[in-house]
Formats: structure tokens, C-alpha cells, sequence
């Protein structure tokens, strides 16, 4: 694919970084680290959040986690920490009665994990993914919220607004929901999603698989300072969602905010000339 032309600094707040062999066999994504930087250029993305796809049940994301933190170095990309835990993120009694016994395994994120990743200068934040890794205890989201840190949520029809609302926006720390929370293609959770967005002010969202021009646009006219670019990759071309993005009927302050601007405001390391 060709290289888009554009004037703006683009950074990325959602790609998704496979760190070994085992990880790209799983998942089916053959994209090293070189292929995903350079398919970030071809799009005019300068810099991205990237933190490791999902493991297996009953594993760990620790080395996953270190492991993208080292693929990070001297590369584009701007470590997230994937937390885990044992709490079934649904909204129904089954879940309610699972979350009665959930107790924490040895793979699961404690809050010593939350605070080792705080102090450790190579994880900008953290990413949670509720329908494949469960929800962590309340201790770590204690933890997380004394931390102040960016938490990417990749919400949607097995985490809808509602249990987000209910699980995690009652702490204090900056939340990002991915896909505008209504992943995949749930143009009447996203719309949910935007109405929090006047209820909570440390509540963002990015771009990331939207794909819905009037959701998009709506974002980013109500909601200027805390909508996010995100393109999803490597499961999306990033010349894709920077396509979407530029498009839209606003005005190109409006694009510089959602590209670079915001992101940088949320997660320093993106800023033009942050030492990472």
C-alpha cells in the first residue's frame, strides 16, 4: 500500500505488538516489529501504544509484557502494561455468581504487578481487554488508580458501557475506550459510550475499527479534547484509519487535536520530542 500525504503529526494510542513466535503462530498476525514500524510510516504515524496480544488461557502477560517493552527500545512504540484478572466482566446472574467465587490465580495481576509497572520507566500505562483476560480485583484497580496512569479499556458487546460504568469509571484515573466502546461495529454502544463522555471527564475514546462517519464526526465536534486517534493495527493497516479521520467534515484543528495533540496530552511519551 502506498504512503498516505498529509501534513499532520500522527501518533497512535492503540496497536497491538506480538513479541515471539509463539504470539504470531496463536494469533496468525506474521508481523515483526520492523513490518508494523514501517507500515506506522507508510501512514505518517510517528509514534504508537503498543502492548502485546492475548495469551493463552492460565498464562501470564509478564514476559509478554517485558518483551514489548524491549522491542520498544530504540523503535517508535510506546509501552502499555496488559493487565489480566479473575472476575467475569459480564452483565448477567451467571456472571454474578462466577464473581462470588473468583479467586486470584498465579497468572492474574496483583497490585505489587501495578506498582512494579508504574516505577518502571519503560510502560507508559496499561491495557486492560475484560472479554479475553477477565477483570482484575478491586485492589489492583486501587492500585491502578493511585498510579494516575492511561488505562486503554477495549470495551464493546461482551463489556458494554454500562458495566464499564459500573466496574472502573467511579475511580479516579484516565480511562481511553477503545473502538469508542462499541467494538465490533455497535453504532448504538458507541453512541452510549459518547453520552458518558459528558458524565465523566477523564473518559476518552479512540478511532480505533469505528468505521461510522456520523459517530466519528459527532466525537469529535461534542467531545474535542478527548477523542484519540487509534488505528487497531496490525489487524488494520494504519493508512486506513488515518484515511477515516481525514475525511471527516471538521476542520483541520479539530484533525491535529485527534492525531497528535490529545494524545500527547494524555500520554506524554507521544509528544513531539519526548525522550522514551
Amino acid at each position: 500500500m502506498l504512503g498516505l500525504e498529509h501534513d499532520f503529526r500522527i501518533v497512535d494510542t492503540r496497536a497491538t505488538l506480538d513479541p515471539d513466535e509463539s504470539s504470531v503462530a496463536t494469533h496468525g498476525r506474521d508481523i515483526s516489529p520492523e513490518r508494523l514500524e514501517r507500515e506506522m510510516l507508510q501512514a505518517g504515524v510517528v509514534r504508537a501504544v503498543a502492548s502485546p496480544g492475548p495469551r493463552a488461557p492460565g498464562q501470564s502477560y509478564l514476559r509478554a509484557n517485558n518483551a514489548v517493552a524491549r522491542l520498544s527500545i530504540d523503535r517508535p512504540f510506546v509501552a502499555f502494561a496488559r493487565l489480566n484478572g479473575p472476575r467475569d466482566p459480564g452483565t448477567g446472574p451467571l456472571s454474578v455468581v462466577r464473581n462470588l467465587r473468583a479467586e486470584r490465580e498465579d497468572h492474574h495481576a496483583r497490585p505489587d504487578d501495578v506498582e512494579q509497572y508504574s516505577y518502571d520507566d519503560r510502560f507508559h500505562g496499561f491495557t486492560l481487554v475484560p472479554h479475553a483476560d477477565g477483570l482484575p480485583n478491586e485492589d489492583v484497580l486501587v492500585r491502578l488508580e493511585d498510579a494516575d496512569l492511561p488505562l486503554i479499556v477495549h470495551a464493546g458487546r461482551e463489556f458494554p458501557p454500562e458495566a464499564v460504568e459500573r466496574e472502573l469509571l467511579d475511580y479516579d484515573l484516565p480511562i481511553v475506550l477503545a473502538s469508542f466502546g462499541g467494538y465490533p461495529l455497535d453504532a448504538e454502544l458507541m453512541r452510549r459510550t459518547l453520552d458518558l463522555l459528558g458524565e465523566y471527564d477523564r473518559l476518552y475514546v479512540d478511532t480505533s475499527a469505528v468505521r461510522y462517519r456520523e459517530i466519528l464526526e459527532r466525537g469529535v465536534l461534542e467531545h474535542p479534547d478527548r477523542v484519540l486517534f487509534g488505528s487497531g493495527a496490525p489487524d488494520v493497516h494504519p493508512n486506513v484509519g488515518v484515511m477515516e479521520v481525514l475525511t471527516l467534515d471538521v476542520s483541520e484543528d479539530l484533525m491535529r487535536r485527534v492525531f497528535a495533540k490529545n494524545p500527547a496530552r494524555l500520554i506524554p511519551a507521544l509528544a513531539e520530542g519526548a525522550d522514551v
